[in-house]
């Protein structure tokens, strides 16, 4: 097997030391493959050494500057600090380099939310579940996004596919609670919120939710 898929398959047995040793022999063996330093950086970004994965990607993209994968995984780095327009740029340039991944627009969408371009990020964030349709969390971050846009019929579709993936997305059913409520169904706001305290009983937005709906009926 060779040793960027080796040590693959150990980043995705959590054997990070095995890891990093197979993606050290692959840039030993051939110092001008950009994957294998972006693999390395991976791992050194998984076990929370952000600084030294960030020279692993840069040296990719020394190496070859199409290196889109490189782009996308400082992105994530920066996303991680809060640096959200330099975040944005990384994945921008991940997809100009050729990088269309469910991930990469997720990642896109999700940033222009964090920098309140709600609307910029809707396409970005609907090719993300296009791509990719078993991703509950990228269908709950779509209809979020919705939601705070106020496309409310078209939020709880969303949430729906959500809860279809993942039935124990206490955060997705909170939300279709306060959208039901928004359309004034509150029987179905209830049962929503309650399925959400089923699952999180400390859920205190569902909670809070929960009270004001019981109040006002």
């Amino acid at each position: 097997m060779d040793k960027n898929q080796l040590g693959v398959q150990y980043m995705q047995d959590g054997n990070w030391e095995e890891a990093a040793k197979a993606f050290n022999e692959a840039i030993e063996e051939n110092p001008t493959d950009p994957v294998a330093y972006i693999n390395f950086g991976n791992v050194l970004s998984a076990v929370g050494d952000d600084e030294k994965a960030l020279k692993f990607y840069q040296k990719a993209i020394e190496i070859d500057e199409s290196a889109a994968a490189a782009y996308y995984s400082i992105g994530n780095l920066l996303f991680t600090k809060d640096l959200f327009n330099e975040a944005k740029d990384m994945f921008e340039t991940a997809m100009k380099k050729g990088l269309q991944s469910s991930d990469n627009y997720f990642m896109l969408g999700l940033t222009l939310v964090q920098l309140q371009q709600g609307r910029f990020a809707l396409p970005y964030l609907q090719r993300s579940v296009e791509l990719n349709e078993h991703d509950a969390e990228a269908w709950f971050q779509y209809g979020l996004c919705l939601a705070q846009l106020e496309m409310i019929d078209e939020a709880i579709v969303q949430f729906q596919k959500c809860i279809e993936i993942d039935p124990n997305h206490s955060d997705a059913f909170y939300n279709l609670g306060v959208s039901y409520a928004f359309k004034e169904n509150a029987t179905l706001a209830l049962e929503m919120l309650n399925k959400a305290l089923d699952i999180q009983h400390d859920h205190l937005l569902a909670g809070h939710a929960k009270k004001l709906i019981e109040n006002i009926q």
